[in-house]
C-alpha cells in the first residue's frame, strides 16, 4: 500500500507543481545524481514523465519568468518522497527476513536439542513499522503545504482566492485545506514510536516487549489518513489545472484530471466537497489514479 502512495504522491506533487506554475528544472537527472539515494533518483524520474511535455510549463520557461526558485514543498519532493521511498526499502528488508525466520520458542534445532530463546521479540518488526510512520506524516505534510498554496493569492500565481467561483462568496476548497490539515495533525501524532512503551507483565518474566502489534495498528491509521491528504491535494490540483485553461496539462497530469472528472465536477460554485473527497480518496486507494498516469508515462518507479 505504501509503495502506491508514494508513486500517488508523485502525480499529486507534479499536478502541484504544474498547476503553480512551479518549474521542472530542479529534477534534471544530472542535479539529482550529485546526491543519488535510490528513492529520490526514482520519484525525480517520476516527477520528469507526469510533465514531460507539459503546455502550462512550457507557458512560463522564457525571460519572462521572474520566479528565482520554488518554495521547497515544490523543489524538494523528490528529496521528501525518495526518502519515503528508501524507508519503504528498509522495511521491505525487515519483513523479508522475518518471513523467512523461525521465532518459535522453545525451537527444536535440526540435532533433536530443544531450547530457549529471544527470536520471537518483535524489535526488528517494531521498529520498522515506527519508522515507516514517519514519512508518512511527512510527505502528506509536504501535500498538505502544496494544497494550502493553492488557495493562497499571494502564492498561486494568479489563481481566484481559495480556487473560489465568487471570492468573497463562495469558499472554495478551503474546508478542504481543514480537513487534510486536521488529518495531517493527526497523523503527527500516530508518527510517535509506540516501540518505546514498553510495558512489563507476566511476573517480570516478560520485561520487555516489542509493541509492534500497536506500531502497525497505528500505521494502518496512518496510511488511510495518507490515502485522504493526497485524495485532497489532487482534487485540488485538478481544479487548479482547469482554472489554467486554455493553457492544459501534461498528458500523463491531464489524463489523472480526465480520470477524476469522471467522478467529480470541475471548478463551479460551492459545494458539499465531503463525497468528492471520499470519491478521489477511494481513487488513490484503488490504485486508479497512479494508473491514469502511467497509461501515459509507462510503469512509475
Amino acid at each position: 500500500d505504501l509503495s502506491m502512495l508514494l508513486r500517488a504522491a508523485d502525480v499529486a506533487a507534479a499536478m502541484s507543481i504544474e498547476a503553480l506554475l512551479g518549474t521542472d528544472r530542479v529534477f534534471a537527472a544530472e542535479l539529482i545524481a550529485l546526491r543519488p539515494h535510490p528513492g529520490q533518483v526514482a520519484s525525480a524520474a517520476n516527477l520528469r514523465s507526469l510533465v514531460a511535455g507539459s503546455p502550462i510549463m512550457a507557458s512560463h520557461r522564457g525571460p519572462d519568468c521572474t520566479r528565482v526558485q520554488d518554495a521547497y514543498s515544490m523543489r524538494c519532493a523528490p528529496q521528501v518522497h525518495g526518502a519515503a521511498r528508501d524507508t519503504v526499502q528498509f522495511a521491505t528488508t525487515v519483513a523479508d527476513c522475518e518471513l523467512a525466520s523461525t521465532i518459535d520458542n522453545p525451537v527444536v534445532l535440526p540435532d533433536g536439542r530443544v531450547e530457549s530463546n529471544g527470536n520471537f521479540h518483535g524489535a526488528p518488526v517494531g521498529y520498522a513499522l515506527d519508522f515507516c510512520a514517519i514519512p508518512v506524516a511527512d510527505v502528506a505534510s509536504m501535500s498538505e503545504r502544496r494544497t494550502d498554496r493553492f488557495l493562497d493569492v499571494a502564492r498561486s500565481a494568479g489563481l481566484p482566492a481559495f480556487l473560489a467561483a465568487a471570492p468573497g462568496v463562495d469558499s472554495g476548497h478551503m474546508i478542504a485545506q481543514y480537513t487534510s490539515a486536521s488529518i495531517v495533525a493527526e497523523l503527527r501524532r500516530l508518527a510517535m514510536p509506540a516501540s518505546v512503551d514498553s510495558i512489563p507483565s507476566s511476573a517480570m518474566q516478560e520485561d520487555h516487549v516489542s509493541m509492534g502489534w500497536a506500531a502497525g495498528r497505528k500505521l494502518r491509521r496512518a496510511l488511510d489518513g495518507l490515502t485522504a491528504v493526497l485524495a485532497i491535494e489532487l482534487l485540488t490540483a485538478a481544479r487548479a489545472l482547469d482554472l489554467r485553461t486554455p493553457l492544459q496539462p501534461a498528458a500523463a497530469t491531464g489524463a489523472v484530471v480526465a480520470l477524476l472528472r469522471e467522478h467529480v465536477a470541475g471548478p463551479g460554485p460551492d459545494r458539499h466537497l465531503a463525497p468528492e473527497i471520499e470519491a478521489v480518496t477511494e481513487l488513490v486507494r484503488t490504485g486508479a489514479v497512479v494508473a491514469a498516469a502511467e497509461a501515459v508515462t509507462g510503469p512509475l518507479a
